[in-house]
């Protein structure tokens, strides 16, 4: 395959917002953990992310696929499709959404990107497209991109004409090698700080996070005190997993 057209169409797929996020509890409001106050921060994740998605030069279409009203609503404002989630876990998601963007045009680089990504700039995205093209027209079929820590993924893309084939959850980097997919070249911080846990959140946050998240952290440590009496400062709480 030589010549691959610089275009993506990209799959986001959005947990129920109560559902999602679950290790980062507490993040939003110094340790409260009420549910509204969670429910803003894994929101604002998700729109910092499809709005970088959204601004990318190389990215033609994004599809995110949900079955959360709030999301649809405050998502679709950005000017992206939202889909219904079929119900069949992360992966059968993502298979839903890349057979709904390959029934669209069959000729254009489809992938897979998490929504947890507040720290993505367009240009890196940009970037992985433009490296995947290329590895595309050497003839490789899918190509990912781990995340920091080296164990899971953030995006996955296949050529042209190329089934998706996900392998999201646990360690996805390594399902993703042994399914044939390479690893994409290349230095994107953003791209590669998913955001799972309140140090993950922090370390985005030093990166540079996007409006909704920035919103989010400036409303949580301008609270007086956040939690009960004893509770760590802001920014200084670290969650238990779930």
């Amino acid at each position: 395959m030589v010549g691959v057209t610089l275009r993506a169409d990209l799959v986001v797929p959005v947990k129920p917002l109560p559902k999602a996020k679950t290790r980062l509890r507490g993040a939003a409001d110094g340790g409260v953990g009420e549910l509204g106050a969670h429910q803003r921060l894994a929101l604002a994740l998700a729109r910092d992310t499809v709005a970088a998605a959204v601004a990318a030069a190389t990215v033609r279409r994004v599809l995110v696929i949900s079955s959360d009203p709030a999301v649809a609503m405050e998502v679709g404002a950005l000017g992206v499709e939202v889909v219904t989630d079929p119900g069949r876990g992360l992966n059968g998601a993502l298979r839903h959404g890349a057979a709904l963007l390959r029934s669209a045009d069959d000729d254009v680089i489809i992938g897979a990107l998490q929504a947890d990504l507040p720290a993505l700039r367009p240009a890196e995205l940009d970037d992985a497209v433009t490296i995947a093209a290329r590895l595309f027209g050497s003839g490789v079929h899918r190509a990912f991109q781990p995340d920091a820590p080296g164990e899971g993924t953030t995006l996955l893309l296949a050529a042209p004409g190329r089934r998706l084939d996900p392998h999201f959850g646990g360690a996805s980097a390594a399902a993703h090698r042994e399914s044939g997919a390479v690893v994409l070249p290349g230095v994107r911080p953003g791209l590669r700080r998913d955001v799972d846990t309140v140090t993950d959140l922090d370390e985005a946050v030093r990166l540079g996070v996007g409006a909704w998240t920035r919103a989010v952290i400036d409303a949580r440590d301008a609270l007086p005190q956040a939690g009960p009496a004893g509770s760590p400062p802001p920014g200084a709480l670290r969650c238990p997993k779930v």
